[in-house]
């Protein structure tokens, strides 16, 4: 889908505006367009697939749109409900026909807190947010949503699956949930939802906490990958994400590339430039 220029009817909307993307067919042409909340979709027909984060770009490059989420609606009288994409107005838009480009300009990170107290509301929660600032010193985020959750097995093997396989996520970290207590829920959740492991985030971390506290021998962190989302269980304290991210955020860029079929040698100049230009793109992506 990436550079596939999208025809799009597009209803007038003010910036921050959130309207589902579906399909109509004008001339025997399908084209997409935007419906507001209270009118039922187009007819279904294909939609395009577009990863969380993305960007619909007008002619001279500007950001009309942005997909933020994805959603099932009923597809007008049809029994059969339409997935689609719900996209944001990055502007005030008057009603036309455009049409847009799909561009992915970074990466975009879903980090999940599992807290029983966080859920309820008695305690805040500090480790999301360390997590995505540290993530952010290495890499260029585009997109960023964090999600609270109790400690429940069945509740954190369907998000996964769904930011995954729904949402297209590049990155999913969880935080919360490693260690032996009954409630401590993550790794046999997230290893039921793998397609495979990843052994060497799991032992670099396990280094880094080892070295800072016998402790860290507790952790059954798991990592690995769902389709193309790059899955890592982490910590629940704030030190100890900073200490485990460190061991392992460098790495982030490589596989990632790795995983959406980069296919150039592997190298490390560009690696240890990673922080850097995490910085750097961050910034300018706001």
């Amino acid at each position: 889908m990436a550079n596939k220029k999208l025809t799009i009817r597009l209803r007038a909307c003010q910036a921050g505006t959130v309207l589902p993307l579906s399909t109509a067919a004008v001339a025997g042409m399908p084209h997409h367009c935007l419906e507001s909340g209270d009118e039922a979709p187009c007819p279904p027909a294909a939609l395009p697939g577009l990863a969380i984060g993305t960007y619909l770009a007008d002619a001279d490059g500007s950001e009309v749109l942005r997909v933020t989420g994805h959603v099932l609606l009923q597809a007008g009288s049809g029994l059969h409900a339409l997935a689609c994409p719900l996209l944001t107005a990055c502007r005030n838009i008057s009603a036309c026909t455009m049409e847009l480009t799909p561009v992915k300009k970074g990466i975009s990170l879903a980090w999940v807190t599992l807290s029983d107290s966080g859920h309820a509301g008695t305690r805040a929660d500090a480790s999301g947010p360390v997590l995505e600032a540290k993530v952010r010193e290495w890499l260029p985020l585009d997109y960023v949503q964090g999600y609270l959750l109790p400690d429940s097995e069945t509740g954190l093997r369907a998000l996964l699956t769904h930011l995954a396989l729904t949402e297209g996520y590049d990155l999913i970290l969880t935080t919360g949930g490693t260690g032996v207590a009954p409630t401590d829920v993550s790794p046999q959740a997230t290893a039921r939802v793998l397609d495979y492991e990843l052994p060497g985030f799991v032992q670099a971390m396990m280094q880094a906490s080892l070295a800072k506290t016998p402790m860290g021998a507790i952790s059954r962190a798991k990592a690995g990958v769902v389709h193309t989302s790059l899955v890592i269980n982490l910590p629940g304290s704030p030190k100890a994400v900073s200490e485990n991210l460190e061991a392992i955020v460098p790495a982030f860029r490589h596989s990632l590339e790795k995983l959406h079929g980069d296919t150039s040698p592997c190298g490390t100049q560009r690696d240890t430039q990673g922080r850097a230009q995490g910085r750097a793109q961050g910034q300018t992506q706001g």
